[in-house]
C-alpha cells in the first residue's frame, strides 16, 4: 500500500521539463539573460557585472514560479564563431530557443541574420519555437525594437508555420525577461505532442 502511495504521489507531483538553447553571436548577452533568470528563480546567480564570455556552455534547472509544474533546462552555449558549429549537437533534443541579439551592434545584424537562418533551416529544429530577444534595449545607443523585426522578418519563410516572436529586453536590469519566458512557456507546452517533455 505505501509503494502504490508513493507512487501515485510522484506521479501527481512529477514535473515537465524542457529543453531550452540561448543562442546568439558573442557579447550579445545571453549569460547575462541566463543569470537574471536564475535570480528571477530565486536560485543562486554570479553579479552580472562580472559575466565572462562563455567558452563552452552553462546550464541551469530553473523551477517556473507562473507554471509550477513545469521545469526548464536551459543550455547557454557559446557564441564565437569557432563555436557556433557545436550548436547543432543540441538540435535534437531541445524543445525552443531563444537567439539573443545585441541590439547597440549594428555592424553584426547582417551576421545575426545569416547565423539565426542557419540555425532555423537545420532539419532538427524542424517546428521547434524560435524566440529572438532584442537585448541591451536599456540603452540609449539600441536600435529600435520594429528595425531590428524588420532585419528578421527576412527569415520569416524559413520559419514556415512554428511559433516565432521578437521581443525587446534589457538582461542586464530583467526589463521583458518574464514577459519573453511566459511566452515560450505557453509555445513549448502548446508544442509537446511534436516535442514531448521529459518528466522529472
Amino acid at each position: 500500500m505505501f509503494h502504490l502511495a508513493k507512487g501515485l504521489y510522484a506521479s501527481w507531483n512529477r514535473k515537465e521539463q524542457y529543453s531550452v538553447l540561448i543562442l546568439g553571436l558573442d557579447n550579445a548577452g545571453k549569460t547575462t539573460f541566463l543569470e537574471t533568470l536564475k535570480k528571477e528563480s530565486a536560485l543562486s546567480s554570479k553579479p552580472l557585472e562580472k559575466i565572462a564570455p562563455t567558452v563552452g556552455q552553462n546550464v541551469a534547472t530553473l523551477p517556473l514560479k507562473n507554471h509550477p509544474g513545469v521545469l526548464l533546462k536551459v543550455w547557454d552555449v557559446g557564441g564565437q564563431e569557432a563555436l557556433r558549429a557545436m550548436w547543432s549537437e543540441y538540435y535534437a533534443q531541445c524543445h525552443g530557443i531563444v537567439f539573443v541579439v545585441d541590439s547597440t551592434d549594428r555592424a553584426r545584424m547582417d551576421e545575426c541574420r545569416e547565423t539565426l537562418t542557419s540555425v532555423v533551416t537545420d532539419d532538427e529544429v524542424e517546428g521547434v519555437p524560435i524566440l529572438m530577444l532584442a537585448n541591451k534595449q536599456d540603452r540609449a545607443d539600441r536600435m529600435e525594437i520594429e528595425d531590428i523585426k524588420e532585419i528578421f522578418n527576412q527569415i520569416a519563410a524559413h520559419l514556415g508555420a512554428r511559433d516565432s516572436r521578437v521581443l525587446p529586453v534589457s538582461s542586464l536590469t530583467g526589463e521583458g525577461v518574464l514577459d519573453a519566458i511566459e511566452w515560450l512557456v505557453v509555445r513549448l507546452e502548446r508544442n509537446k505532442t511534436n516535442r514531448p517533455p521529459q518528466y522529472k
